[in-house]
């Protein structure tokens, strides 16, 4: 039995069994991080010492015939925005450097009363402020897949490290396509859930309406797993409601017979890569073989998504890294990298007056525009299908000079984000050797019904199972 091969539900069966210890699978990822993370640049930092307690924790209640929690012995990368009580937490910023939460955030409270062991913080655009990667104060982070491309942001590090057997799963957060896109890049699943179904507490704020904690792991079957684990209300984050948690995992194996898949016609525009838009085409017409019914639908203001988001973005971030000043906590905000400080200033300039209600509000008024669109095409449909991604993974410092070019590669997961609704993306096949990815949208607190449909398509390909040579 080949530890890296493991699913989440392998490494419990083994733990059970007694095949292996919960040390022994975390001493083998901490070796395979040592090993190789020179070359990929997933973590920023490797929490050796606090993971082997953590599993000798686990190896204790295995030793005692005690039940083991749902996540037991499982080791995670965790995005570096979460905060992780003694564990350093920089937002991949030189600002916070050297700071140290108090507490967890309150779905890594979550992870680990549920037996998950962190392994290390992982990489990213700092402050979640980037598509590729390229912006962490840390160095880059490079795709498994081509070390000579990137694996896509802000969660970078994340889907790397699940990529390249570096963590079983790893937590990211999507304000605007993070998980999404780096799951397409690096041949893994990221699910952005319905606003508000994962608690923010504790996440470092970039945008704050449509921030979204959520998972990454190699099969939805794992990421299932843990997304029942991550869920739930929160008191101490108003946006979550009470609402219970489904058994995500219960159905996956379920056909999709008679399920109505839209085809939303804007998302099949121009300017999408031949190769991507050829393999979201056979994506489709494998969910077609499956039973499911296709109609073209339309979202008539999804063309209006990618200025509205870079209005509204931006202004809360102006308004949340404010707080940064270098007095509270933090270094001082000379230690802003170039992207952080160019959405500072496009948002302050958006919130200034003459021009709020020119920009902000304008673009709050087409948001809600965009919802009314979704919510109108999920009463003739259960879910929507469209490419990830635009693009394949592009060369390191292909569109680092031209922010416009950057922020087009987001233009297919905004709205997701801007509307409130869950969305996944799945590996369905490779052009010129890179993976690609495509999602599934559903309806507000339809993740079930989203991770239903993916799990029947990954079921009936093996793209997923196609690693990358590192």
């Amino acid at each position: 039995m080949k530890l890296e091969d493991l699913s989440i539900k392998g490494i419990q069966d083994g733990l059970r069994r007694k095949i292996f210890s919960a040390l022994e699978v975390t001493q083998w990822y901490l070796e395979r991080i040592e090993k190789i993370d020179k070359k990929i640049n997933s973590y920023i930092t490797v929490c050796e010492d606090q993971a082997k307690e953590a599993a000798r924790r686990i190896d204790r209640l295995i030793s005692n015939n005690q039940l083991l929690p749902p996540l037991a012995g499982v080791p995670m990368a965790v995005k570096d925005m979460f905060s992780t009580c003694g564990i350093r937490t920089t937002a991949a910023s030189k600002i916070l450097e050297n700071y140290i939460p108090p507490y967890d955030a309150t779905c890594i409270a979550k992870l680990k009363e549920a037996g998950a062991i962190i392994l290390g913080k992982a990489n990213h655009d700092e402050f979640a402020h980037g598509s590729s990667g390229e912006n962490s104060a840390y160095g880059p982070t490079k795709n498994p897949y081509d070390l000579r491309r990137v694996p896509g942001g802000s969660s970078s590090g994340s889907a790397a490290a699940v990529a390249a057997q570096m963590a079983a799963f790893a937590t990211g957060t999507d304000t605007g396509g993070s998980i999404r896109v780096p799951a397409a890049f690096c041949n893994v699943v990221g699910l952005k859930p319905t606003y508000g179904r994962v608690s923010r507490y504790g996440v470092i704020a970039m945008a704050s309406s449509t921030d979204c904690p959520g998972p990454i792991a190699r099969t939805v079957e794992d990421l299932a797993s843990v997304l029942e684990v991550m869920a739930g209300e929160d008191l101490k984050d108003a946006t979550c409601p009470d609402m219970p948690i489904p058994n995500y995992g219960k159905s996956l194996g379920e056909e999709i017979k008679g399920l109505k898949v839209g085809i939303p016609k804007e998302f099949f525009s121009k300017g999408i890569d031949r190769k991507v838009l050829e393999l979201t085409k056979n994506a489709i017409s494998k969910l077609e073989d499956l039973g499911a019914k296709t109609v073209e639908v339309s979202l008539p203001h999804t063309e209006y998504g990618l200025a509205v988001y870079y209005i509204i973005v931006p202004s809360e971030i102006s308004a949340n890294l404010a707080r940064y000043d270098g007095i509270r906590f933090g270094e001082k905000r000379e230690k802003f990298g170039d992207e952080v400080k160019r959405r500072i200033m496009m948002g302050t300039y958006a919130l200034s007056s003459g021009y709020y209600d020119q920009y902000y509000n304008r673009a709050n008024k087409v948001r809600e525009m965009i919802r009314k669109d979704f919510k109108s095409v999920f009463e003739i449909v259960d879910v929507l299908v469209a490419p990830t991604s635009p693009t394949l993974p592009w060369k390191f410092g292909e569109k680092v000079d031209d922010p416009l070019k950057m922020y087009l590669s987001d233009i297919f997961t905004v709205t997701a984000n801007l509307s409130g609704i869950p969305s996944i993306s799945v590996p369905c096949g490779f052009a010129d050797d890179l993976p690609v990815g495509f999602q599934i949208m559903g309806n507000h607190f339809k993740e079930k019904k989203i991770l239903e449909v993916a799990s029947a398509y990954q079921r009936a390909t093996s793209w997923h199972k196609i690693l990358p040579r590192v």
